[in-house]
């Protein structure tokens, strides 16, 4: 047992851990039960997380930056397992806390554990099933080696039980995402996102698209552009393009099809998350290969057209909006065409997503550090919940 408060590193790496990491800062800080720091590895160089970016989300400034920067996946992993594995054994943690599935999450899960640090993984037990995604990776060997298991939804409970993981490491305790979601949707709405691109709400779809299954591929990449602005013809599309897929798109010679300034097909850089939130908000349709895109539109209500033959995250269409199409243009277009109709499911209510997951998070972190109250058994967790 801990007499003095514990300490616990929260670890982040690229814009949408922080976005994770938010919810559960406020929540420790307000229970009180906890001191933590705010580790930044810098494994994504992004001009908006700034000061601007910490401020609007409530976030303190890092208490640590690693300055990693970007490189290929085993060195970048290799640099912030050394930079953070220097930095445990000269200020150690009670605990280190991981988001997600970036090499981040792998390398400082590793390192602390390796020195004897217990480590709790934020959205755990999530599972594609499909191990050419290096995500899935990431979360595999994370949830081996981690304390305890915090999930999402409860397919990841039933993943881990397969893999052998016992109960007791595991709690169902929702998505840190959606109590980000939900915190700074009015300020969001509030942008007006959408009428700066002279667009009407519900009038337009959003796109993002960067994973390798379907930027990487110049003859896929190619044939997705195309019908991008086929289907533009039929219903304005704004794509935030990541810099990954504009330069693979320069790559194979169709840089022009995503230019600025298309009346119907309307390309634009990445978009800082509260613009990006006010666009989604209002969209009439959004096509995606980003798993936190899945999640917010089935908290949002908006169809989603998920660019994937598989997602970690199933909830999101058994009960969500979201329903898979892979890259194949004839799923995406007769899909878009129910949508543009009217013809799509409204989706359900998911458990535990309701805001208030970063309290749950606190309360189990400060329970397992010693210095909370016994939590009840995750069965019964899990029945109260399906």
């Amino acid at each position: 047992m801990i007499t003095r408060k514990p300490v616990v590193d929260l670890v982040a790496g690229a814009r949408p851990n922080f976005m994770k990491l938010a919810p559960v800062v406020r929540a420790i800080a307000a229970a009180d039960a906890l001191s933590f720091r705010i580790i930044h590895t810098g494994q994504h160089y992004d001009e908006a997380m700034n000061d601007v970016f910490f401020q609007e989300l409530g976030i303190p400034a890092p208490d640590v930056h690693l300055e990693v920067g970007s490189g290929s996946p085993g060195a970048q992993t290799a640099k912030i397992l050394e930079r953070y594995e220097a930095h445990v054994q000269s200020q150690r943690p009670d605990a280190t806390v991981v988001f997600g599935d970036v090499n981040s999450t792998v390398a400082c899960a590793l390192a602390a554990v390796k020195l004897g640090v217990p480590v709790a993984h934020v959205e755990a037990g999530l599972r594609s099933f499909d191990r050419t995604m290096p995500e899935e990776i990431n979360r595999i060997l994370t949830d081996a080696i981690a304390g305890l298991l915090l999930v999402s939804e409860e397919s990841g409970v039933r993943n881990l039980r397969a893999e052998g993981v016992a109960d007791e490491r595991v709690r169902l305790v929702g998505n840190v995402m959606i109590d980000t979601l939900q915190s700074w949707l009015p300020v969001a709405r509030a942008r007006q996102a959408a009428a700066k691109l002279e667009l009407k709400p519900r009038s337009y779809g959003f796109v993002t698209l960067h994973r390798p299954s379907n930027v990487d591929d110049p003859e896929t990449l190619t044939r997705l552009v195309r019908l991008l602005h086929r289907l533009a013809d039929k219903l304005p599309l704004v794509f935030a393009v990541h810099p990954r897929t504009r330069a693979a798109a320069e790559r194979s010679g169709i840089g022009e099809l995503l230019a600025p300034g298309q009346a119907r097909l309307i390309c634009t850089g990445p978009q800082p998350y509260l613009e990006s939130l006010s666009l989604v908000a209002d969209a009439a349709v959004v096509l995606t290969d980003s798993g936190g895109l899945q999640e917010e539109t089935s908290v949002l209500g908006v169809p989603c057209l998920t660019l994937r033959e598989n997602t970690e995250r199933p909830v999101t269409v058994t009960l969500g909006t979201s329903r898979l199409v892979g890259n194949d243009e004839s799923k995406i277009e007769s899909a878009f065409d129910e949508i543009v109709v009217g013809r799509w499911p409204h989706g359900q209510a998911i458990p535990l997503w309701d805001g208030q997951t970063g309290e749950r998070v606190a309360a189990e972190l400060a329970r397992w550090l010693g210095v909370g109250t016994a939590a009840e058994p995750l069965a019964a967790a899990v029945s109260t919940q399906s």
